[in-house]
Order: structure tokens, then sequence, then C-alpha cells
């Protein structure tokens, strides 16, 4: 099982940027959509965006959308989320998950079976 360590979160202030890092182990990571979901007190984890195993394709939710942007580094295990213009609401753990299969199946409801613990992520208004 591939594990994953995320980095990068911390407090903000509105109208902010945060780049976050998600480290996988092991030699399989250019084989794995990557993908990073949120979840905020008493909500649901939503779908933040994926990216394809070779980086071609990426799609976001609607919360990402014209704001930020996934991108990946296979030389370093390594999937990114840069985000702009940070609000409030986009308060939240923010988790980065690994799936094997190919990008066309992700699941955007309950993502891949490897999850990392999570960074938090403070907006201030």
């Amino acid at each position: 099982q591939v594990q994953l360590v995320e980095s990068g979160g911390g407090l903000v202030q509105a109208g902010g940027s945060l780049r976050l890092s998600c480290v996988a182990s092991g030699n399989m990571f250019n084989f794995y959509t990557m993908g990073w979901f949120r979840q905020a007190p008493g909500k649901e984890r939503e779908f933040v965006a994926f990216i394809s195993h070779d980086g071609s394709t990426t799609e976001y939710g609607y919360s990402a959308q014209g704001r930020w942007s996934i991108s990946r580094d296979n030389a370093k295990n390594t999937v990114y989320l840069e985000m702009n213009n940070l609000k409030p609401e986009d308060t939240a753990v923010y988790y980065c998950n690994a799936d094997q299969y190919y990008y066309s199946t992700y699941d955007k409801v309950y993502g891949g079976k490897a999850w990392g613990q999570g960074t938090q992520v403070t907006v201030s208004s």
C-alpha cells in the first residue's frame, strides 16, 4: 500500500495563496491517478482535483475551478495543489489520494484506496 504524506497547509489571509505537496512512497507513483479532497468541519469530504498518471489530464471540482491548479512531478513522487485567491470557505483539512486505476475511472466521490493524513488549511477573513 502506497503511503502518502501531505505538507504545505497553514494559516493564510483571504486572497492569499498556498501550495500543498503530497509525497508518495514506493516506485509505482507514475502509474497512479492522484487526487485532492477536502473536508470542512461538519461537512462531507469534497472532491477538489485529480491528475492522470502522466499529468496529461486534470479535472477540478467546482470550488477549485479557475483558482487552483494540480500538477505532479513523477521524478519526485510528488503531486501539488497550487491554491490562489483563497477564501474563508476554503478552510478545511486537505487530503491527498492515490488510485491505481486509469484516470477515466477515478471516483470523485470516494477516491482511490490510499489516503494521506491530511493537512489543515485555514483562511482568515
